[in-house]
């Protein structure tokens, strides 16, 4: 598998960005090349990426709704910006809900705007430093004044997350809490996040799950330290969104690999 190795976030890009990282490949054992896994993931992500064959993309990651699988490869280098949620809808210029399950060249969003900072990146030569200063320099500009807007999501984001292992506080009651409807928070949701909060919170809980992953088989106790009703509750969501069960997952049985 991929491993992330963090990066501290540059002053100029913490409105926007939570999280940078450099994606590297684990070393592969006996030649063998690891497989890639793509787990669930409610975030979006843009990723600046150069292939074995020279080929440098600006890509977008919208938030993944399952687990994919796929035959590992080299990129000699992979830049991982974790965006923040109520800054992910105006950096992007449209709804959150087009790229979910989609990898989108930011230059199609965009549009010819994109190109100098392509451009600016792909003459960066795999710096590090200087990949973040271009992106420093370019994506402030897109953020808008609406503060507002962008706290209320942000606060949002941090109730569901943080209800991740207990039991579910019925929608309505999270909307009041935020004194919004309920109505206004769904598609809030849906424009700045890109998916309800229902599904978001499906997603962190089988994430808390993979985080505190066991292989002695202790699925109750896991399920419990989750939040889900039960252990069949448990699996019956980890199967639905990874493709396998709790136990196959952290044995390696992982589902047919498919290409990238």
């Amino acid at each position: 598998m991929s491993v992330e190795v963090p990066m501290t976030v540059p002053e100029g890009l913490r409105p926007l960005v939570e999280a940078v990282s450099v994606l590297r490949a684990e070393d592969p054992a006996a030649g063998e090349r690891p497989p890639l896994v793509h787990l669930p993931d409610p975030g979006t992500s843009l990723i600046f990426r150069t292939t074995c064959a020279g080929h440098s993309d600006l890509l977008v990651i919208g938030p993944r709704t399952r687990a994919s699988y796929h035959v590992g490869k080299d990129l000699p280098f992979c830049l991982r910006l974790r965006l923040r949620p109520g800054a992910t809808r105006p950096l992007l210029g449209v709804p959150v809900s087009e790229v979910v399950d989609r990898v989108v060249r930011l230059g199609d969003l965009w549009g010819a705007s994109c190109d100098p900072l392509t451009a600016a990146l792909r003459h960066a030569d795999g710096d590090h430093g200087l990949v973040l200063r271009h992106l420093e320099a370019a994506l402030p500009a897109r953020l808008s004044t609406d503060g507002a807007r962008r706290e209320l999501v942000q606060a949002a984001v941090r109730a569901l997350r943080g209800r991740t292992g207990a039991r579910r506080e019925p929608l309505p009651a999270l909307a009041r809490h935020l004194a919004v409807s309920e109505r206004h928070l769904r598609g809030l949701f849906a424009d700045a996040v890109g998916l309800s909060p229902k599904r978001y919170e499906r997603i962190e809980r089988v994430r808390s799950a993979l985080a505190l992953g066991r292989a002695d088989g202790r699925w109750a106790d896991l399920a419990t330290a989750t939040g889900y009703y039960d252990q069949s509750h448990m699996t019956a969501e980890f199967r639905t969104l990874m493709g396998v069960t709790p136990a196959a997952f952290f044995q390696g049985r992982l589902p047919a690999l498919q290409p990238c």
